[in-house]
């Protein structure tokens, strides 16, 4: 299942930074896509689990780590941030280029993103992002599957991800750029 789309316009950063904030949106080629108001509550379970352990790993290291709604600007070059047509909102961001971040979060890719799944964003998150985050250069990127208790993880090699390596949630895991931090699936997966 995809997400739904605001409407059929192109819109930029400049016109979504101004619109309420009571929907979340995420900009794909100026494609407003409406992002689900609140997961599954299994997805924020995982989604915490995993933040809390890298966020434990990454303390006072220079990379950052954000949990969403963090706006990821992502230009196709150097033009102005209102006219940046693609901003997204991952589940998790790992950020050590701090240059990139500013009040309005980060612009440029993210090292590392990990995308939990929901069944209504599933689609959305394995193939349109997975497109965008390999164009605009993430290095690694995970997605968890909470229900198949599997992780798929893309790795940047020159330029593209190529085939990804798919684990199951057991024992531990390693970022491959960031091999400190290291995922203890026990921690994560446990009947709720």
């Amino acid at each position: 299942m995809s997400l739904a789309l605001r409407d059929q316009q192109r819109h930029n950063y400049g016109a979504y930074y101004g619109w309420p904030e009571d929907v979340r949106y995420e900009l794909i080629d100026g494609l407003a896509y409406i992002v689900e108001r609140a997961p599954p509550r299994k997805h924020q379970d995982f989604l915490l689990d995993v933040f809390r352990q890298i966020a434990d790993a990454l303390e006072g290291a220079p990379c950052r780590v954000y949990v969403a709604p963090l706006d990821i600007r992502l230009p196709h070059g150097n033009e102005a941030d209102d006219d940046v047509d693609t901003v997204v909102q991952p589940d998790i961001s790992v950020i050590c280029d701090r240059t990139k971040l500013d009040d309005r979060g980060c612009r440029g890719a993210p090292d590392w993103v990990i995308e939990v799944l929901s069944p209504s964003s599933a689609s959305h998150d394995q193939i349109l992002k997975r497109a965008i985050y390999e164009r605009h250069g993430v290095r690694e990127f995970w997605l968890i599957h909470p229900v198949d208790l599997i992780v798929t993880v893309y790795r940047l090699v020159d330029g593209a991800y190529g085939r990804p390596d798919i684990f199951e949630l057991k024992d531990t895991l390693a970022c491959g750029i960031l091999p400190e931090v290291v995922i203890d699936w026990a921690r994560v997966v446990r009947e709720g």
